[in-house]
């Protein structure tokens, strides 16, 4: 749970929108104020851009459909989160 918070603390300062997530080492959140691109195509130019490792949530979906949100893993050291925030602050 502190390392959940701590990381929604950071990404406050993007330009990112939190989505409520439940009972994992996942954060949702909404790129759709930052660009029109397709789930997958944002999340390869956030890991390429970036370097931040972020899942399209449409790919959990059969039919594919997109709603403009990623998935971010916050098991990580705060160190690595807190540098993982600054980078996506950037896109």
């Amino acid at each position: 749970e502190e390392r959940k918070d701590f990381f929604a603390g950071e990404m406050r300062s993007t330009r990112f929108k939190a989505l409520p997530s439940y009972g994992s080492y996942f954060q949702l959140y909404s790129y759709e104020g930052i660009s029109d691109k397709g789930e997958y195509d944002f999340a390869l130019q956030v890991i390429k851009e970036a370097r931040v490792a972020a899942i399209p949530v449409s790919s959990f979906y059969k039919s594919g459909e997109e709603h403009k949100v990623l998935r971010f893993c916050f098991s990580k050291g705060k160190d690595l989160l807190q540098e993982a925030a600054e980078r996506l602050k950037k896109l």
